[in-house]
């Protein structure tokens, strides 16, 4: 998977790439730990490049989820394609996750 980051007024773009799976999920952890160090920040995720999420990389977004609301950030997903957001559904994570159609929405 390939994580493109890009610094915005008060938060944190990760552009996504590839698969989201067992093996990748570690990777973006790796990435979103070093992002968040011991301080706030709004994390924007860009899933528009993102093939496939597996339970791995549910696991990954639930726990940075939960993580950065108790800093008082947030994880904010946005761009997701269909075939992943029915992924998301079926989990019942639609409802857990932030969830934007654009990265503008998202930004708000």
């Amino acid at each position: 998977m390939l994580v493109t980051k890009e610094e915005k007024n008060n938060g944190l773009i990760l552009r996504l790439e590839g698969r989201l799976d067992a093996t990748t999920s570690i990777q973006l952890e790796n990435v979103l730990n070093d992002a968040i160090g011991g301080e706030k920040v709004n994390v924007l995720l860009d899933f528009s490049g993102i093939e496939y999420l597996s339970s791995a990389g549910m696991r990954v977004l639930l726990s940075m989820t939960k993580r950065l609301k108790g800093m008082s950030g947030s994880l904010k997903l946005f761009g997701i394609h269909d075939d992943v957001m029915e992924i998301i559904r079926l989990a019942g994570f639609e409802t857990i996750l932030q969830i934007f159609n654009d990265e503008g929405s998202a930004s708000s």
